[in-house]
């Protein structure tokens, strides 16, 4: 059998020629087991159910600082938790192992103690939003039930007083923080506020909004200059025209005075005089008309200097000393008067818009290069001034948030059920020892009934001798059972149909 492939019909008649071996071991594994559980030490196991619950204000309303995985928090105050500066104080408030208190470290008491805790978190039943935990349960196995309860509630308070702790500090690190940003923010913002009203102050009129102001008073003061120009020019000839005038005057007051004919040089000279003003108005010295008309009247003064000279030079001047001038004479000197005051104003105001205009293009030129220098210096400031609003809204909203963990009004650890005082040992679990010592024994007895049908090597069926000897089977020795044993077993039949039915007669 150990060398051909079996059957379903083999196995079974392995059961057959075993079964007595199979059920002893399956009989006697159940009672050792439950045997052996009942000199197990007795495990008590307490058990406290934590909510989280949710901010009762909206986040849209006040967010929360703590962006930290609400799974990645608790195992970080898991490891807290359950270092040995925690735990060992509740070892010795509790005398939680009084048996080895004296017998084994602290070390060892506090690695023995962090087995028997368990921090299980919560799966959530419908699907949520990533970091979101429902609760989580705090469990504490040891031998006492009352050692239990009380350290699953000191545990349990421990994670509730860590987490409000850890979202104060949090909030509390980040608003200190925000403050100390926005005072740096502030000092820049002002620096860079004064680097603008500097740069202001220094280039009044040449900012970019000044351009177009610039070039449209540059274009009125264009305008303005050949007003200027053209009152000027005809100022100037007014006044030539009332110096030929005068002249014409002063020669007919003078003639009428010395009893000379008007028609004299001095009228010649005062009308060659005359022309020439006006040629000089529109030609310039060059022009052929003015050079003859100032020839003309310098012949005409040598000739009167060398005919009346001096007959003129005495008798006119007595004249005028013993007269008054007439009115007309004195309209056109005070008229003349004007002319000059008129023309010394309009060549200020000339020089004054020149000076303008010149001041205004100096502007519109250099607008372009002090227009990058201001978007340069603006740029700056309004990140600066970027940052400060943004980092005084982020301080307004940590506040904000650190008021409502003051308040306990954002997110928290909340027992829902507290620790149990449990009544019986979760371990060991006699009926369960049973089941398992009933299986072990049943395997065990497979086991060895297997080992033993594959050691005997006696000849069992048809089948294991055509296989052994490569021959067909001819014939059958039927087995020869004495009388004696043929009644007992036929007896032990019959009891076994009797029993049997009686059995079916009481169902």
């Amino acid at each position: 059998m150990a060398t051909r492939e079996l059957t379903p019909a083999d196995y079974t008649a392995m059961l057959r020629r075993r079964w007595v071996l199979i059920v002893v071991l399956a009989v006697v594994g159940a009672p050792l087991a439950y045997g052996v559980s009942r000199f197990l030490p007795n495990k008590f196991k307490s058990q406290t159910l934590v909510i989280i619950e949710q901010p009762s204000v909206p986040e849209r309303i006040v967010g929360s600082l703590d962006t930290q995985d609400i799974n990645q928090r608790l195992s970080s105050m898991q490891q807290q938790i359950l270092s040995r500066s925690r735990l060992e104080p509740i070892i010795r408030q509790f005398n939680v192992f009084p048996e080895d208190i004296n017998r084994l470290s602290m070390d060892e008491l506090v690695a023995r103690l962090q087995k028997t805790i368990e921090v299980t978190p919560i799966a959530p039943m419908t699907e949520t939003r990533a970091g979101q935990l429902p609760g989580f349960y705090v469990a504490v196995t040891l031998g006492d039930a009352h050692h239990a309860q009380e350290v699953c509630n000191a545990i349990t308070s421990m994670f509730i007083e860590q987490n409000l702790r850890l979202r104060q500090e949090h909030s509390e690190m980040t608003t200190q923080f925000l403050s100390t940003e926005l005072t740096s923010a502030k000092a820049n913002l002002d620096e860079q506020d004064a680097k603008l009203a500097e740069f202001k102050s220094r280039h009044i009129g040449e900012l970019p909004e000044d351009e177009q102001t610039n070039l449209n008073l540059l274009t009125g003061l264009t305008s303005q200059l050949d007003a200027s120009t053209q009152a000027l020019a005809r100022a100037q000839q007014d006044k030539s025209f009332n110096e030929s005038l005068l002249s014409q005057q002063e020669s007919a007051w003078q003639s009428s005075q010395t009893g000379r004919n008007p028609e004299t040089l001095e009228q010649q000279l005062v009308a060659l005089q005359a022309r020439l003003t006006t040629l000089q108005s529109s030609y310039t010295d060059d022009y052929p008309d003015v050079i003859k008309a100032k020839n003309d009247i310098a012949v005409l003064q040598k000739k009167i200097a060398e005919s009346d000279g001096p007959n003129r030079a005495g008798a006119p001047n007595k004249g005028l000393k013993t007269s008054t001038e007439p009115a007309q004479i004195q309209q056109l000197r005070a008229q003349l008067h004007n002319d000059d005051v008129m023309i010394a104003s309009k060549t200020k105001e000339q020089e004054q818009i020149r000076k303008q205009i010149d001041l205004y293009q100096a502007r519109v030129q250099s607008s372009p290069a002090v227009e990058q220098q201001y978007k340069e210096l603006t740029r700056g400031y309004q990140t600066a001034l970027d940052s400060y609003n943004d980092l005084q809204k982020k301080l307004t909203d940590s506040q904000q948030a650190v008021n409502l963990e003051r308040k306990q009004e954002g997110e928290q650890f909340v027992v829902l059920d507290p620790a149990n005082l449990p009544d019986k040992p979760t371990f060991p679990n006699r009926p369960m020892f049973a089941l398992g010592g009933l299986a072990g024994g049943l395997g065990l007895g497979l086991g060895i009934a297997f080992l033993l049908e594959m050691k005997d090597s006696s000849f069992k069926t048809e089948r294991d001798v055509e296989f052994a000897l490569h021959l067909p089977v001819l014939a059958m020795v039927p087995e020869i059972i004495p009388a004696a044993e043929k009644k007992q077993k036929m007896t032990a039949n019959r009891n076994s149909a009797d029993s049997e039915m009686e059995v079916e007669a009481r169902a």
